[in-house]
C-alpha cells in the first residue's frame, strides 16, 4: 500500500472525528479558557496558508495530500496567547486560547515615550515601507450579504378610473410585499492586481447566491396580475404618461406592448433557433456582467482601504480631522501593539481602534464605525440617509515583509423615503376624440432600508510579474449557483470564511 495515501487516509478519518469535517475541511471553534465565549477572528495558520474565525469564533481549513500530523496549527488573537500545536495534538473541535497577562517587555520600556498622536505620524511616514502595492495574485473569498426592510408602503388612491384598480386592490397588493428579504452572494476567485481599481483581473473559480425565489415568485405574480388588467382596459397603441408633483416622464408605446409580447411558438423551427440564440447571448452577457461587477466591488474594498491616500476612512491619512489616545499595550502572537482609539475633532464622519505594531508601525487591525449619517439628502419627498457605516479591516506580515489584507468586513445602512403624489394617465394617439383614457393617482408614502454587508478574506497572496499580469486574460464563464437553503457541501474543496448561524438556518419557503 501506497504510505503517503494510508496516512491520508488514516488523517482524514481522524479529523471527521475529532474536528467534525466533511470530506478534507478541517472544522472547529475557538473561545476564550476563562468566559468561554466564541473568539471572532482569530488568525489560523497552518503552513503557508491561513483563515479567520467568524464573528461566532467556528473556521474552516482545507487540507490537502502535503498536510501531516508533524504540521503544526498556529492560532492567534489579539491579547490571548498564541496556540501552536502539531496537527496529532488536537482532541477536540473545542480549542480554548489562553487570555495573555499584558507586561511591559524591555523592548517596550526602552523605546521613547511616544505620544498617541507621534505613533500616528510613524504609522503614516512608514505606509510605503509596510504595505506593498506591487502587483500580485490574491486567492480570496468573498461573501456579500444583503437585508431589505420596508418600514411604511402605503399609497391613498384619490382617483382611479379602471375600477379594479381601487384602494382594496391596491393594498392587497402592497401586503403581499415581504416586509424583510434577506440575500446572500459568495464567490471564490483570483484577484489579480494592485491596490488600484483600475489595475484589477477576476479569475472566477464558484459563486453561489442564497434568497428565497418565492420573493421573485411572487413579485411575477403581481406583474402578471397588473399584464392582465392592462390588457383588458388599455387600448393598442396607447402610452403612459407618469406625474409625481413637478417631474414627469413618458412610457412609449413600444414598451408598453412589450408587456404583451406572446409565447413563441414551438412548430415555429425559426423563432424557436432565434429564442435560444438570444437566451445563449443574454447568458453570456450576464457572466460577463457578473465577473465585471463583482471585480469593481473587490476593486472598491481594496482601493477603499485605509492605507491608502484616497479613501474615505481616512483616519490615518488625514489624521489631523481626529484626537488619539493611546490607550494601552497588548500582544498579537509575540509581537507588541499599541492600541490606540480615534474620535472626530471637528467634521470628521468615524471613531474606532488601532492595532499598531510597536516595531514598524504598522497598521495591523482597525475596528471603525460612524458618529453620523455619512451622507443625507432631502428634497421634494424623496429623501436618503446613509446612516450606518461600521467595519474591521486585519492586515497580515507576509514573507516578504509588507503587510497584505487578511480579513475586510464592511456593514453599510442607508435608509430611502418617498413620500410624494402620483398620477398615471393613459393616453392615446390613434383613438379619436378624447386622448385621455384612464387616470390612476394617489398619494405615496414608502420608507425602505437596505443594510449591505460584505466580507471578504485573503488565504494566499503571490507577488507577480507584469508580464504574469498582462498575459493573463479574463474569461469569465461563471454565473452564481442558486441555493434554496445552506448547503454544506456546495463548498467542499474550496476555502471559505464559515458562515454565521443566521445564513446556515437560512431555508426559502419553498425548502421547508
Amino acid at each position: 500500500m501506497n504510505t503517503k495515501k494510508f496516512l491520508l487516509s488514516f488523517f482524514t478519518l481522524l479529523f471527521l472525528n475529532l474536528f467534525n469535517t466533511n470530506a478534507q475541511n478541517l472544522t472547529a471553534f475557538v473561545i476564550d479558557s476563562i468566559s468561554q465565549q466564541p473568539i471572532p477572528f482569530a488568525t489560523v495558520q497552518l503552513k503557508e496558508k491561513g483563515v479567520i474565525t467568524n464573528e461566532e469564533g467556528n473556521f474552516n481549513f482545507i487540507l490537502n495530500e502535503t498536510i501531516t500530523e508533524s504540521d503544526s496549527l498556529t492560532i492567534s488573537s489579539m491579547g490571548y496567547e498564541t496556540l501552536s500545536k502539531t496537527i496529532s495534538e488536537f482532541t477536540t473541535a473545542k480549542i480554548l486560547l489562553v487570555p495573555k497577562a499584558i507586561e511591559l517587555r524591555e523592548v517596550i520600556v526602552s523605546n521613547k515615550n511616544y505620544t498617541a498622536e507621534e505613533i500616528i505620524d510613524l504609522v503614516e511616514d512608514n505606509l510605503e515601507k509596510n504595505y506593498n502595492n506591487d502587483l500580485t495574485k490574491k486567492r480570496l473569498f468573498h461573501r456579500s450579504s444583503y437585508f431589505d426592510r420596508w418600514t411604511k408602503s402605503n399609497f391613498k388612491v384619490k382617483k382611479s378610473s379602471i375600477d379594479i384598480l381601487n384602494q382594496k386592490f391596491i393594498d392587497s397588493i402592497i401586503s403581499t410585499v415581504p416586509k424583510n428579504d434577506a440575500y446572500y452572494q459568495e464567490l471564490v476567485g483570483d484577484l489579480y492586481g494592485n491596490y488600484d481599481e483600475e489595475v484589477q483581473k477576476l479569475d472566477l473559480l464558484k459563486a453561489s447566491k442564497l434568497y428565497d425565489k418565492n420573493t421573485a415568485l411572487d413579485q411575477e405574480k403581481i406583474e402578471e396580475k397588473f399584464n392582465s388588467i392592462l390588457k383588458e382596459n388599455v387600448k393598442p397603441g396607447s402610452y403612459f404618461k407618469i406625474k409625481s408633483g413637478l417631474l414627469s416622464f413618458k412610457i412609449d408605446a413600444d414598451e408598453v406592448s412589450e408587456l404583451f409580447e406572446e409565447d413563441i411558438d414551438s412548430t415555429d423551427v425559426a423563432a424557436v433557433n432565434a429564442e435560444l440564440e438570444k437566451k445563449k447571448k443574454e447568458k453570456e452577457e450576464r457572466q460577463k456582467n457578473f465577473a465585471y461587477w463583482k471585480r469593481n466591488n473587490l476593486g472598491s474594498i481594496l482601493n477603499g482601504l485605509p492605507t491608502q491616500e484616497d479613501s474615505d476612512l481616512n483616519f490615518i491619512t488625514k489624521s489631523r480631522k481626529y484626537d488619539f489616545t493611546l490607550n494601552e499595550f497588548t500582544y498579537l502572537g509575540n509581537d507588541a501593539v499599541y492600541v490606540i482609539s480615534f474620535k472626530p475633532s471637528g467634521s470628521a464622519d468615524f471613531e474606532g481602534t488601532l492595532y499598531i505594531n510597536a516595531d514598524d508601525f504598522a497598521v495591523i487591525q482597525v475596528d471603525y464605525s460612524n458618529v453620523k449619517p455619512i451622507s443625507k439628502f432631502n428634497l421634494l419627498g424623496i429623501s436618503t440617509n446613509k446612516y450606518l457605516s461600521k467595519g474591521k479591516v486585519i492586515f497580515n506580515k507576509g514573507t516578504d515583509g509588507f503587510y497584505g489584507l487578511r480579513y475586510y468586513e464592511s456593514e453599510v445602512g442607508e435608509r430611502i423615503g418617498v413620500r410624494r403624489p402620483l398620477k398615471i394617465i393613459e393616453k392615446n394617439k390613434i383613438v379619436k376624440g378624447k386622448n385621455k383614457q384612464n387616470e390612476l393617482s394617489g398619494d405615496m408614502d414608502f420608507v425602505f432600508i437596505n443594510v449591505e454587508k460584505n466580507e471578504m478574506i485573503v488565504f494566499e497572496t503571490e507577488n507577480i510579474s507584469q508580464a504574469i499580469f498582462d498575459g493573463f486574460t479574463e474569461n469569465n464563464a461563471v454565473l452564481p449557483t442558486y441555493l434554496p437553503k445552506y448547503d454544506p457541501t456546495f463548498w467542499e474543496g474550496y476555502a471559505i470564511m464559515e458562515p454565521n448561524s443566521a445564513i446556515k438556518e437560512f431555508k426559502s419557503v419553498s425548502s421547508k
